[in-house]
């Protein structure tokens, strides 16, 4: 029986995703340029901005793409507004300020989606602010923001929007022709159902042509590492080979499932399971039902004194099944991810095995709807 990884990423992988890394490349070899184009162009036409936008790959985790981002197209003299309800809004929130750059947080609470109208506020009180930065979905809760509304207003003040959409994209639909973005940031290893160690940036290319010089590090400038790509389609530095080729592979995947839109179904039918299930359980969602996004839920713990995070945890671990402690900065939490390699029948052996332990420590016995659930 296959180990289920619901987490936020790494995920649970395809067979045909991990064969993939089974061939040697050459970082100069002519194949592995022609598979680093298509895998570029394949990854802008997903977002609709393949004739405004190009994709620069970074080597490393998203969060070095996110901060490839922030000190490239940030101007120098520029100030960012950072929206934040968790804890990776906050971290752009570090990141401007390791960069030495000028930030302003709008921070509302983990349970609360950003206010649009709120941003246009901010944004006609302080004429110094040059860009925006979101968290599509905020993995630490599983909230997803409203990407388009925010997206227009940041358009109609002429700023700037860069979208962190780490564990939305690929998984969630994102249109930048609906939702117009300067940039957007995400990995191979989330809704793309890839494996780790590749970055990617979305960027407008007249922002790239404008942000010659302005990175502060040599390994993160997004515009030196597009000009290489330009120059040869080679990259920089040494490229991860077999996670660029895993990508290749699990695109394909993609595509063959129907596209965003065919693997928002399934997520949302994984996740339409666990949560249903776990209600039965007596377990409460954080997010409300009209915020959750199909990605990961975030559940409270239950009343009484009988429940173990740890004790679940290492339970289900020894079955197989690997969920996540919660990252909430105001309650305790714990986390259970509905992407990957994974479908409806694997929600439904993770709540069945979440309904036994349950059981045991309760000292009942499990009812037959929830073992089958």
């Amino acid at each position: 029986m296959k180990t289920l990884l619901l987490t936020p990423g790494p995920l649970t992988t395809s067979d045909a995703t991990r064969a993939a890394l089974n061939r040697d490349w050459g970082s100069r070899d002519g194949d592995f340029v022609a598979m680093s184009e298509r895998v570029r162009a394949r990854l802008a036409a997903l977002a609709g901005v393949a004739d405004t936008h190009e994709a620069v790959p970074v080597q490393g985790s998203g969060t070095f793409a996110v901060e490839a981002a922030i000190q490239t197209l940030l101007p120098r003299d520029g100030r960012l507004l950072v929206l934040v309800n968790g804890a990776y809004g906050r971290r752009m929130v570090e990141m401007a300020h390791r960069l030495g750059r000028a930030v302003t947080a709008l921070e509302v609470a983990e349970d609360a989606a950003i206010d649009p109208a709120a941003v246009a506020l901010v944004l006609a009180q302080d004429q110094a602010v040059t860009d925006v930065a979101l968290v599509h979905c905020e993995t630490t809760s599983g909230l997803l923001n409203p990407l388009e509304a925010i997206a227009g207003v940041v358009a109609a003040a002429g700023r700037g929007l860069m979208v962190d959409a780490m564990s939305s994209f690929g998984g969630v639909p994102i249109d930048g022709r609906a939702a117009p973005f300067k940039a957007l940031m995400a990995s191979a290893n989330k809704g793309l159902e890839g494996v780790p160690g590749l970055g990617f940036v979305l960027v407008e290319r007249q922002a790239l042509r404008a942000a010659r010089g302005t990175a502060s590090s040599l390994s993160l400038d997004l515009h030196a590492q597009w000009q290489g790509f330009v120059a040869n389609g080679q990259w920089r530095f040494t490229p991860p080979t077999q996670v660029v080729a895993a990508l290749d592979a699990a695109l394909d995947q993609l595509d063959a499932e129907g596209g965003v839109a065919g693997r928002h179904a399934r997520y949302s039918a994984n996740c339409r399971i666990l949560v249903e299930g776990m209600a039965r359980l007596g377990f409460e969602t954080y997010v409300a039902p009209g915020l959750q996004a199909p990605v990961i839920v975030t559940f409270r713990p239950p009343a009484g004194d009988w429940f173990d995070f740890d004790e679940m945890y290492a339970w289900l671990h020894g079955r197989g099944i690997v969920i996540y402690p919660g990252k909430l900065t105001a309650e305790p939490s714990f986390r259970i991810g509905c992407i990957g390699a994974v479908g409806p029948d694997d929600m439904a052996r993770a709540v069945a095995a979440i309904a036994t332990f349950v059981a045991e420590r309760r000292g009942v016995a499990a009812e037959p709807a929830l073992a089958r659930a």
